[in-house]
C-alpha cells in the first residue's frame, strides 16, 4: 500500500509542474474553489514565474502517459475544470515517441509463445502510431491478410497503477474539503477514469468493444467497424483488420478522392446515433484522426479504448427531458428532475421551473448552426451549482462525443441537418422500445421470470413451515412495480426540434 508521503510527494512534483506551465491558476481564480485549495495552488505556483495564459497541453504532456489521459478525461468534464481548460485538453494529442521495434516485436512472442514469424510474414518496423498507452504497427498474417497490430507499452500497467493511486488519493482529500468540489465529485471522476483505463489497458476488452459495436451497426451498412483477428489477440496485443482510407482530417484529400461529403456526414450521424440512441453503446472517441473516408463512400471507425453506455432508463428520462425543454413544458422537465432524485428534495421545484426557462427560452426556435452550445452549457452548469445537482460521468461523456461528432460532420457538410437524419433512428427506438409490441414483451418476460422463481420460492416457504403446529404468518408480498413508459412524443419532437446535436448536449447538466 503507497504511503500518503509518497502521494504527497507525487503531487508535490506534478504540481510544480503544473504550475510552472500556468494550470494551477483555473483553481486560484476559481470563485468556487475551496480556499485550502486556492492556498496549496498559489504555494505551488510561488517562485515558479508561471505563464499568465494557462498550457494545458505542454503540462500535460510533459507529466506522461497517465497524465495525457487524465487530460483527455478532463476534457469532457467542463464543469470541474472550466470551459477554457476543457476546450484546451480537448486538443491534447495522445502521441508520444515511438519505442524500439525489437521491443514491439519481443510482446508480440511473449504473449502467444512463438516466433512472431509464425504469425506474421512481415512487419513493418516503423510504427504508423505510438501513443501513451499502444504501438501500432502494419504487417500482413501468414495467410496474407493485411492488418494493424496493437501493442501496449512496456510496464505501462505499473506506471498507471502508481499514477491513478495517487489521483484517487487527492480526489478523496479534495472532495473533503466540501463546497462545490463535493458536489462534483471528484472521487466519481477518477473512479470512472480507472475503469476507462483499464479498459484501454486490456486489449482483449477494446477487439469485444469493436466486435460487439460491428454486431450493433449491422443496420448501418455505410459506416464499417473492422474485423479483429481474434487467433492473434490478446490481453497486450491486439490484430485487427487494416483500414485503407483517407483520414477525416484530410478534406482536401476526400474531396480529390471524388467522395461525397454531404453522404460521409449522414453516415457519420446516423451511425453514431444508432449507437447512442437505439444501442445504448457508442464509441466515445471519435474524432477526425479516428475516423476513415473508404473510397467506395463508406466510413471507418478505428481506436475503441474509449466506449460509453447509457442505459435504457437514462435514455427514457433523457428522453422526456429534452421533450419538455424542446416544447417548453420546463414544469414537466422540473418535475422529472424531483421524481429521479436529480435534485435534491429541499429545493422548491418552482425556482428550478424558473431556472430551466432562463436557459431554455433563448434557444427555443433557433437554428442549430446558430446556437452557442458553450453559452448553453454556461448556463446549465449554472444550474447545476445553484441547485446542488451531482454530475453524471457517464452523461457528459455522451454530451463530450455528440459534441465532437457534431464537429466533424460540420467539416463535411455545412449544411447537415442533424435534426433530419435522427428522426427516423428516434421512431425506430420509440416503436421497439414504448410501442405496445415492447409493453407485450416486457410483461412476457415478467411473468416467464415469475414462473422461473416460482420452485424456489415454494422451497423457502416451506423452510418456514413448522413441522408441528401451525405456520408462522408470511410476510406479505411487495408489489411488482408497473414499467412508466414514456410519451412517444417525446423523441418525435427530438427529432424535429433543435436538433440530435443540441439535445445530447444538454445532457450535460444531468
Amino acid at each position: 500500500m503507497t504511503s500518503d508521503f509518497t502521494h504527497l510527494r507525487r503531487i508535490i512534483g506534478w504540481g510544480r509542474t503544473l504550475a510552472r506551465h500556468g494550470v494551477l491558476r483555473v483553481f486560484e481564480t476559481n470563485p468556487h474553489s475551496p480556499p485550502a485549495l486556492r492556498r496549496l495552488a498559489r504555494l505551488a505556483r510561488f517562485g515558479t514565474f508561471a505563464p499568465t495564459e494557462p498550457k494545458y497541453v505542454e503540462a500535460f504532456r510533459a507529466l506522461g502517459p497517465a497524465a495525457i489521459k487524465l487530460g483527455q478525461a478532463l476534457a469532457t468534464r467542463p464543469d470541474l475544470i472550466g470551459e477554457d481548460a476543457a476546450r484546451e485538453l480537448a486538443k491534447l494529442q495522445d502521441d508520444l515517441d515511438p519505442y524500439p521495434f525489437e521491443i514491439f516485436k519481443a510482446s508480440i512472442e511473449e504473449a502467444f509463445g512463438c516466433p512472431a514469424d509464425s504469425l506474421f510474414s512481415h512487419i513493418d518496423e516503423t510504427p504508423v502510431g505510438s501513443a501513451s498507452i499502444a504501438q501500432v504497427h502494419k504487417a500482413v498474417t501468414t495467410e496474407g491478410r493485411t492488418v494493424a497490430i496493437k501493442v501496449l507499452r512496456p510496464h505501462i500497467e505499473d506506471d498507471f497503477e502508481r499514477a491513478i493511486s495517487t489521483y484517487e488519493w487527492a480526489a478523496i482529500h479534495i472532495e473533503r474539503m466540501g463546497g462545490e468540489f463535493s458536489r462534483l465529485r471528484p472521487r466519481a471522476t477518477i473512479a470512472y477514469f480507472r475503469r476507462w483505463v483499464e479498459r484501454e489497458l486490456n486489449l482483449r476488452m477494446e477487439a469485444a468493444s469493436a466486435s460487439e459495436l460491428a454486431d450493433q451497426l449491422t443496420a448501418e451498412p455505410g459506416f464499417v467497424i473492422p474485423e479483429i483477428d481474434w487467433q492473434r489477440t490478446a490481453r497486450r496485443v491486439m490484430t485487427i483488420e487494416w483500414i485503407d482510407g483517407i483520414k477525416m482530417t484530410d478534406i482536401a484529400a476526400v474531396d480529390a478522392a471524388g467522395l461525397d461529403r454531404r453522404a460521409l456526414a449522414g453516415i457519420l450521424v446516423r451511425g453514431f446515433l444508432r449507437q447512442a440512441i437505439i444501442a445504448g453503446f457508442f464509441h466515445a472517441d471519435l474524432h477526425q484522426g479516428n475516423l476513415f473516408a473508404l473510397p467506395d463512400g463508406r466510413i471507418a471507425a478505428i481506436d475503441f479504448g474509449i466506449m460509453g453506455r447509457i442505459d435504457t432508463k437514462a435514455r427514457l428520462w433523457l428522453a422526456e427531458i429534452l421533450g419538455g425543454l424542446i416544447t417548453g413544458n420546463y414544469a414537466r422537465v422540473a418535475e422529472i428532475h424531483f421524481e429521479a432524485g436529480y435534485v435534491p428534495a429541499h429545493h422548491n421545484i418552482g425556482e428550478f421551473t424558473t431556472a430551466l426557462r432562463s436557459v431554455g427560452e433563448p434557444i427555443r426556435g433557433l437554428p442549430v448552426k446558430d446556437i452557442s452550445i458553450g453559452n448553453m452549457l454556461d448556463g446549465l452548469f449554472a444550474i447545476t451549482r445553484q441547485f446542488d445537482m451531482q454530475t453524471q460521468p457517464h452523461l457528459l461523456l455522451l454530451q463530450k462525443t455528440m459534441v465532437m461528432v457534431e464537429g466533424v460532420a460540420y467539416a463535411l457538410d455545412p449544411d447537415v441537418n442533424m435534426s433530419v437524419i435522427a428522426a427516423p433512428l428516434i421512431e425506430e427506438w420509440s416503436r421497439d422500445e414504448l410501442g405496445p409490441e415492447a409493453v407485450i414483451a416486457d410483461g412476457l418476460i415478467r411473468n416467464a421470470r415469475t414462473l422461473a422463481e416460482f420452485p424456489d420460492f415454494m422451497r423457502r416457504v416451506m423452510t418456514l413451515v413448522p413441522k408441528e403446529g401451525g405456520a408462522p404468518p408470511l410476510p406479505p408480498l411487495a408489489p411488482m412495480p408497473e414499467p412508466q413508459p414514456m410519451h412517444r412524443s417525446a423523441w418525435m419532437l427530438l427529432g424535429t426540434g433543435l436538433g440530435a446535436a443540441l439535445a445530447l448536449a444538454l445532457a450535460a447538466f444531468l
